[in-house]
């Protein structure tokens, strides 16, 4: 049992500057007992109510350097306070709030929301084992209107998807990978490089790019890029949501239309997914 969505902004000030980290938290417990299912009886059961108590009052104590050691924290704190807890989770994901710019100087207390990947990790522990670390990025919306096919794919009499040299590959990513046990990481470094990896190997060189024979083989690279140039990470997991368009058929308004005005198929779509780890 836990407490789901607790939400809530931390703003440090450091002089005139002030830093913001809205979050959201989800906690959730495991008790050494089930008397409170099984006998009615409550006695060991922290309310969830506490529960998010704590959580607030761990980010006004401790802040939220990371997201990962803020989860760090709150797994800490309810494994070593309450003797009756054999199990935590707790994951946290942010709102992508930028510092404002104008002119290019640093707004000193101005923030902009950009939806461009949002950030995540989750902590668990058992009692006498290790923590155990992930993080990731969701919800990062991906598109290039060229380098990408599809071709040579099993046909039957149901089939009637045409094979493709150049289409638009669009997607929705989901990342998530694990650190294995804890460790002292600079966990903002690593989110940064990582996320830099995922559009390095969507995208290709700025000046040609660099063609995408699937969705699933984009999702590989992706992932092999990310295990060679990220030491920490362990496995990965990369799930891609493809987001399909159609040309509209413009030759009833006497236009010819070369792939120049397109409308996205949102429903049904289509997804890989491909989880990867080293040996």
């Amino acid at each position: 049992y836990g407490k789901n969505t607790i939400k809530f902004l931390r703003l440090h000030k450091e002089g005139k500057k002030h830093c913001v980290k809205e979050v959201e938290v989800c906690t959730h417990l495991r008790l050494t007992s089930a008397q409170e299912y099984l006998a009615e009886n409550n006695s060991l059961v922290i309310p969830t109510d506490t529960i998010k108590n704590i959580v607030l009052v761990l980010a006004k104590k401790n802040g939220i350097s990371t997201l990962e050691q803020f989860a760090i924290d709150i797994c800490n704190h309810f494994m070593t306070t309450f003797c009756q807890v054999a199990y935590v989770k707790t994951y946290v994901q942010e709102v992508p709030w930028q510092r404002l710019h104008e002119n290019g100087v640093p707004h000193i207390h101005s923030f902009i929301c950009v939806p461009d990947g949002i950030r995540f990790c989750e902590a668990e522990q058992c009692r006498n084992g290790p923590l155990v670390l992930f993080a990731g990025i969701k919800d990062l919306k991906l598109m290039k209107t060229t380098q990408s096919g599809f071709e040579g794919f099993y046909k039957n009499e149901h089939t009637t998807l045409p094979e493709r040299k150049d289409r638009i590959l669009c997607g929705e990513l989901f990342c998530k990978w694990s650190y294995g046990e804890c460790r002292d990481f600079d966990f903002d470094c690593i989110w940064n490089k990582i996320r830099e990896c995922i559009l390095e190997a969507f995208s290709g060189p700025p000046d040609c790019g660099e063609y995408s024979p699937s969705y699933q083989k984009t999702v590989n690279s992706i992932q092999m890029l990310i295990l060679s140039k990220v030491s920490q990470v362990q496995v990965i997991e990369v799930i891609l949501n493809n987001t399909f368009y159609e040309v509209i058929d413009m030759k009833k308004l006497g236009v010819t239309n070369d792939k120049e005005v397109l409308v996205p198929v949102e429903t049904p779509y289509g997804f890989c997914t491909c989880t990867l780890g080293r040996k």
